[in-house]
């Protein structure tokens, strides 16, 4: 039996951060609900050809994915000891997909070299101070910023992967992207599911009951096996038919066992896109992954850590060096086994809401994920609809710091708004560091108050230029 005041409780610090084992174990099954989907999700994503007409393959994606995601999870945990978990990075596969599937020239190998040689870059850039010294120059209002992002992003995500708000397809032009439920009407079996998931884990966190979020996780799913079971509702896209009062990815059913596929590890090329495309096209390729990768960690972790309560009064994270040492390895070792940069999930907040403060919920989380490799009845079973009320309770969480934020200083204020506004509606963390970065930079110019502004700002707000001005930059190149 774990006590207070042993070895374990003394390592991870778990009596001293006012949590007990009990709520990391809970809290870790938490985060694997929360964010397992990504085993489904990214074979889906990474599934089209390359110029070469070669493809990963579904199983050995989804096999990889899990094993890279369980190891560098229990890595955090067991190095950096905070309740945050890796898996591959949406936003970063789907550049990588699309960049694949659009360049003639590219194949898997060689993209998937790149995701390397950034994870490299970003690793030195770790280790030599850099990475760190930038997340200490950030003002403590733009800090507070991303946790409010970070707020409304998952929350949005959670909405979003119920299908309680969905995007409207731009066919008669509409000037509005998202709407409520399809057509304007909640629909379906799965919606019910999340709405009632939501009432109750908002009944149980606001009576405080312990395991709130968890309760409300198993409760949703159980009431999803029994409707899918009996109703045979189906996913709402099964490959060739949509079906807009189905599950919003995956159906709820058992499968079979099946021996992982661990073929993609080592098959990545680092320099093959530097002979099929020329060193100033996978330069900047390279770039902007090592962008994405650099500020998404720091955004999130930095919402994670002070939802969790581990940050200090200077806006310092205990073990920072190490957090960003395990993220740079996750571009490292995602790129190597072929499925992309792995990075801190946002979903973590799952965990962390239902009580995780140590890193070893983060074990509990990456041991649930080798098990998926093996054996994944635990993901197939727990729909998207069933894991969103947790987000969406988690974003409140997280969005309630907002008042933190000086908002007499408009210096500080526009930054701030910029920053928390463009990366739920842009569906990116970088976005909205980049224009929150930007515009500090430049409201402290105007104001003639630009010594306050950290020599390190400077740089990353021209670096953020040079990202968001990529574009024209590939154009005037004649690079597509």
């Amino acid at each position: 039996m774990l006590k207070q005041g042993s070895a374990l409780d003394r390592y991870f610090k778990i009596s001293e951060r006012g949590s007990n084992f009990s709520r990391e174990i809970r809290g870790g099954f938490a985060t694997f609900f929360a964010m397992s989907y990504i085993v489904v999700l990214n074979p889906l994503i990474l599934s089209g050809p390359d110029s070469s007409g070669g493809t990963l393959g579904f199983p050995a994606v989804a096999a990889v994915t899990a094993l890279v995601a369980g190891i560098l999870t229990i890595l955090m945990g067991a190095w950096a000891k905070h309740p945050f978990a890796l898996a591959t990075g949406l936003g970063v596969n789907a550049f990588v997909a699309v960049t694949v599937a659009t360049n003639p020239g590219l194949t898997w190998p060689d993209m998937m070299g790149l995701v390397v040689l950034s994870g490299v870059t970003m690793l030195i850039l770790v280790l030599t101070g850099f990475r760190t010294a930038v997340f200490r120059a950030v003002p403590e209002g733009l800090k507070t910023a991303i946790v409010v992002g970070i707020g409304l992003f998952i929350a949005l995500i959670g909405l979003v992967n119920a299908g309680f708000v969905r995007r409207i397809p731009d066919v008669a032009g509409t000037t509005v992207p998202v709407g409520l439920g399809f057509d304007g009407k909640l629909l379906g079996w799965p919606t019910l599911v999340f709405v009632i998931g939501l009432v109750l884990t908002i009944a149980l966190v606001v009576r405080k009951v312990k395991g709130a979020i968890l309760i409300g996780i198993i409760t949703s799913t159980i009431l999803s096996v029994i409707l899918e079971f009996t109703l045979h509702i189906g996913p709402s896209f099964d490959g060739k038919n949509f079906n807009p009062q189905g599950w919003s990815l995956v159906a709820p059913k058992f499968t079979e066992w099946a021996a992982p596929d661990l073929s993609l590890i080592g098959k990545a090329n680092p320099f093959g896109a530097f002979e099929h495309l020329g060193f100033v096209a996978a330069t900047l390729l390279a770039f902007v992954i090592l962008l994405s990768i650099f500020f998404d960690a720091m955004g999130t972790m930095v919402g994670l850590a002070t939802e969790a309560g581990t940050i200090d009064k200077d806006g310092n994270i205990p073990n920072v060096d190490r957090v960003l040492q395990i993220d740079a390895l996750g571009a490292i070792v995602g790129g190597g086994a072929s499925v992309s940069s792995n990075q801190i999930y946002v979903e973590s907040g799952a965990g962390i809401g239902e009580g995780a403060r140590t890193g070893l919920a983060s074990i509990v989380t990456g041991l649930l994920f080798l098990v998926a490799m093996f054996f994944t009845p635990l993901i197939n079973l727990v729909p998207f609809e069933a894991v969103a009320p947790a987000l969406v309770v988690v974003g409140f969480m997280m969005v309630s710091q907002v008042g933190k934020i000086d908002w007499q200083d408009w210096g500080i204020a526009i930054p701030a708004f910029l920053t928390f506004t463009l990366m739920p509606f842009t569906y990116s963390i970088a976005n909205g560091l980049g224009a929150g970065f930007i515009s500090f930079v430049l409201i402290r110019l105007v104001q003639g108050r630009a010594r306050e502004v950290h020599p390190l700002m400077w740089v990353v707000a021209a670096a953020f230029l040079l990202f968001f001005g990529i574009g024209p930059i590939e154009a005037a190149l004649g690079i597509h």
